[in-house]
C-alpha cells in the first residue's frame, strides 16, 4: 500500500496499514511536511527533492500499479491532480465518492475492481482532513470493511 502522508485519506491508509501489519510505502515532500507538521518516523515514506506536494503525488501514482481515490464532494486540488496523473500515466484508477457510497457495498465494489488487475501496490489517495472533515474516519472504516471481506474476497491476505 502506498500513500503520501497528508492528513485525511493518506493518513488513514497509512494508519490502517500499520494497524493491520501491512507493508506500506510512499513519497512525502522534503522535510516530511504535512499540513499538520512533520510526519512521524512510523510512516515509512521517502522524501521527494521538492517541499511541494505535486512531485509527491506524481511519484506515488508512478510507483504504484493502481490508485484508489476516496473523495467527498467535487474532485479538486491534489485529488484532481492525482486523477490526472493516473490518466497521463495510463494507470487504473477508481474514484469512490464517500459521501454517496454505502461503505459495505463500496468495499465490495473496490474488491471487484482490484481482482482482475491483480494489484500488488495500491496507491490510496484523496483530500486532506481539513478540506473534507470526517474523511479520515470514513477511509479507515472502508479499509476495515475491505479487510473483513470473506477470505476468498479479502484483499489483504
Amino acid at each position: 500500500m502506498m500513500s503520501g502522508g497528508q492528513t485525511g485519506v493518506d493518513r488513514a491508509a497509512l494508519d490502517f496499514a500499520i494497524e493491520s501489519k501491512l507493508p506500506h510505502a510512499g513519497w512525502c515532500p522534503r522535510g516530511r511536511i504535512a499540513i499538520d507538521g512533520v510526519l512521524p518516523a512510523r510512516y515509512q515514506l521517502r522524501e521527494t527533492e521538492s517541499d511541494g506536494y505535486r512531485q509527491r503525488t506524481r511519484l506515488n501514482v508512478q510507483d504504484s500499479q493502481a490508485t484508489l481515490l476516496l473523495n467527498v464532494g467535487a474532485l479538486d486540488g491534489g485529488t484532481l491532480q492525482t486523477l490526472k496523473f493516473t490518466q497521463t500515466m495510463v494507470r487504473p484508477c477508481l474514484v469512490v465518492q464517500m459521501d454517496i457510497a454505502d461503505i459495505a457495498n463500496a468495499a465490495i465494489d473496490i474488491q471487484r475492481w482490484l481482482e482482475p488487475h491483480q494489484i500488488k501496490t495500491l496507491n490510496i489517495a484523496g483530500p486532506r482532513e481539513e478540506k473534507r472533515p470526517g474523511i479520515y474516519a470514513m477511509t479507515f472504516l472502508l479499509l476495515r470493511h475491505l479487510r473483513e471481506l470473506p477470505p476468498n474476497r479479502n484483499l489483504w491476505t
